[in-house]
């Protein structure tokens, strides 16, 4: 049943957004030159050395196509419903969601969307095979891992965005929730292992982001360690338990707008 709500929400909202199709050309355009972009940005890092903490320019690739399609997801569906949630907790106006019979999470985490973000999705997955078959490192029992952890990537990513959002019940003026994970996310782009032992600890432990992004890549070019999978699986498992924990503990201090 929940899973039939979040198809018929999405695929209403495709239908709207399918009346402005030149957003579609500009968002290829624009997810093009992001990624290109980036891609540009490794060629000239190994210009000057051969590998980084390990890691050659194609197994980069696989990396650089990994942030792309979790941000594009984090873009095309996490974002707005967490700003969404944000607003309505503020201004106290999710009274029009509790009321209605279907799962109030559920419904809060799907009702938005910024549909043409799904071409960073394509892009990347696009762009993270082209590098695994440069790699050559890459058997076909990595895949279904690889998918496994890239969904345990996304779901630690929607926990942790979610969970900022549900704050508000608590603390109200979180204005800067956009910003703030934008300047967290960006350090994403590199492999966790690259930075400081602190820094390291903070974006696989504290605020795993790092983790969500450079594992499922680590395992598609055969770097990852057997207890890395299981402990990202963990750590999935743990946040969404936390958010729903954590919403149906604000809903106790949540008063409507007509209260």
């Amino acid at each position: 049943m929940n899973i039939r709500l979040a198809a018929l929400y999405l695929r209403l909202l495709l239908l709207n957004e399918m009346q402005y199709r030149a957003n579609f050309l500009l968002r290829i355009v624009t997810s093009v030159l992001s990624l290109g972009t980036a891609v540009i940005t490794l060629a000239l890092v190994f210009r000057q050395v051969q590998r980084l903490d390990g890691w050659d320019l194609d197994q980069l690739v696989v990396l650089a196509g990994v942030y792309t399609t979790l941000s594009g997801f984090t873009q095309m569906l996490v974002m707005p419903n967490a700003l969404a949630l944000l607003t309505d907790i503020q201004e106290g106006t999710l009274d029009a969601v509790l009321l209605k019979p279907a799962g109030a999470l559920l419904a809060v985490s799907v009702r938005s969307s910024k549909v043409w973000q799904g071409l960073d999705v394509a892009i990347g997955l696009a762009t993270t095979a082209t590098g695994a078959v440069l790699s050559g490192g890459v058997g076909l029992s990595a895949v279904p891992v690889f998918a496994v952890t890239l969904l345990c990537g996304a779901a630690l990513i929607y926990s942790f965005l979610m969970s900022i959002a549900i704050s508000a019940f608590w603390f109200v003026k979180l204005d800067n929730v956009a910003e703030l994970f934008s300047g967290l996310f960006q350090a994403a782009r590199w492999p966790v292992g690259l930075y400081p032992g602190w820094m390291r600890i903070g974006l696989t432990v504290v605020i795993p982001i790092g983790l969500a992004v450079t594992l499922p890549a680590e395992v598609l070019t055969s770097r990852a360690t057997g207890a890395g999978p299981a402990a990202l699986a963990a750590f999935a498992a743990a946040g969404l338990a936390f958010t729903r924990f954590l919403w149906r503990r604000g809903l106790r201090r949540y008063s409507g707008a007509s209260a």
